[in-house]
């Protein structure tokens, strides 16, 4: 049966080739968003906050010097993970769904996303609320851009 169905689509195609589609995303447009990309750096903000602001406990409370290493390790990986999904849905809408036009009507945009995806790998190995401010400065450039792009 299997080579019976085989020979089948072969004539089929023999008949009526198949045509060569392109697509330029994964998955059907539509679906793209920038919400993602602005509450990781938000989250990632927030917890900035909270370890500037976090107080070490006196060395020789061994319990206390653990739970405070606890949440600043916890923070940390959070942070870095945080930062890494804000870079991944940076490139999501930089990879499929900005196209040429959209290049052409924002020149500066593949600038602005490359700066934006530096900028979370130094979120990332830094504790700066500064260095978190201006990526959220460059996410929201590059989500105005992606919402101007929609209407």
């Amino acid at each position: 049966m299997k080579t019976a169905f085989s020979s089948l689509l072969r004539f089929i195609d023999q008949i009526q080739p198949p045509k060569k589609v392109h697509a330029h995303c994964d998955v059907p447009c539509g679906v793209y968003e920038s919400d993602s990309a602005l509450w990781a750096v938000e989250t990632c903000q927030k917890l900035v906050e909270k370890l500037l602001v976090l107080e070490a406990p006196a060395t020789g409370n061994k319990q206390a010097v653990l739970e405070y290493q606890n949440t600043v390790t916890r923070a940390i990986l959070v942070k870095e993970e945080y930062a890494q999904i804000c870079k991944e849905q940076l490139l999501i809408l930089w990879t499929d769904y900005f196209k040429s036009e959209h290049l052409a009507k924002w020149p500066d945009l593949h600038d602005k996303i490359w700066k934006a995806t530096k900028q979370c790998s130094i979120v990332k190995r830094t504790v700066s609320l500064e260095e978190v401010k201006k990526l959220r400065t460059l996410v929201e450039e590059i989500a105005a851009v992606f919402k101007s792009s929609k209407s």
